[in-house]
């Protein structure tokens, strides 16, 4: 089997949309399709579509990393500047997931950070292009941030970014489903994750909020499919998240918006 993983592994990343995929993620579910029994050829489009559904959907042109850090390298260096801000809103459209996040993009934190401002460390796992709404986010000047996501490319651009302004902490590549992260912040931001990793765990969620050490947790869930359609979402993912949080004894604050529903965890 491991030389049927690693020849599946290999032809996986063969094709360019999953070229810069974290090669543990793309391991961790070749495995798992490979106990379904079918040929090389059906597990390597299962592997692929899976991979499409947590993380290529979401960015189905790619995007240019390269010309972004280029593009970087021309800002002023206070991350507050206008000019640095429309970069990273031109940025953040690249993604569907932080492009949907743009219209809300001022209230967003503003609102649901409002009663822990200013956030001194920050753990935003899956995150997508979300590290380029740090401008918004109320944080402290010496403030500890954290992000992961399973592309390559996209964690040294983030790492770029996080030197270029002088931000303390990284970017890193991991596999949620196999690993949470073991650090200790003050809260942790799950934003529209959830339902991605469920693709692959479907007891992903559970695991996530028992393992996460913060004391705070920032969780959404979209209120619309990709395409912008309803589809009763708000409400399905309501109920789901009230059955991830039951017999805990947390404090939660619930919050509204355009296309996101999100939910303020105190543990």
């Amino acid at each position: 089997m491991d030389e049927q993983l690693e020849a599946i592994v290999k032809e996986v990343q063969k094709g360019s949309k999953y070229r810069s995929v974290h090669e543990d993620l793309v391991r961790n579910i070749a495995a798992i399709e490979i106990k379904k029994g079918r040929s090389n050829k059906e597990t390597i489009k299962a592997v692929r579509n899976k991979i499409h559904q947590v993380g290529s959907a979401y960015q189905p042109l790619g995007i240019d990393y390269n010309q972004l850090i280029n593009q970087l390298q021309t800002l002023p260096k206070d991350m507050y500047d206008p000019r640095v801000k429309e970069f990273c809103r031109e940025a953040m459209a690249l993604h569907a997931s932080t492009r949907e996040r743009l219209d809300i993009l001022e209230t967003f934190y503003s609102t649901c950070l409002s009663n822990l401002t200013p956030i001194h460390s920050l753990l935003d796992l899956a995150c997508g292009l979300n590290p380029l709404t740090l401008p918004w986010i109320p944080i402290r000047k010496d403030a500890r941030i954290f992000a992961c996501d399973i592309y390559t490319d996209q964690i040294d651009f983030l790492n770029q970014f996080f030197s270029y302004f002088n931000i303390q902490g990284k970017a890193f590549c991991c596999d949620l489903t196999q690993e949470i992260p073991a650090l200790e912040t003050q809260i942790t931001f799950i934003l529209k994750t959830i339902p991605c990793l469920e693709q692959i765990d479907k007891h992903i969620g559970q695991r996530l909020l028992s393992g996460i050490q913060s004391k705070y947790l920032l969780i959404s869930f979209p209120a619309q499919s990709l395409g912008g359609r309803d589809k009763g979402m708000r409400l399905f993912y309501s109920k789901h998240f009230q059955s991830l949080i039951q017999n805990r004894d947390w404090s939660v604050q619930s919050y509204s918006f355009s296309n996101e529903e999100a939910y303020l965890v105190e543990k």
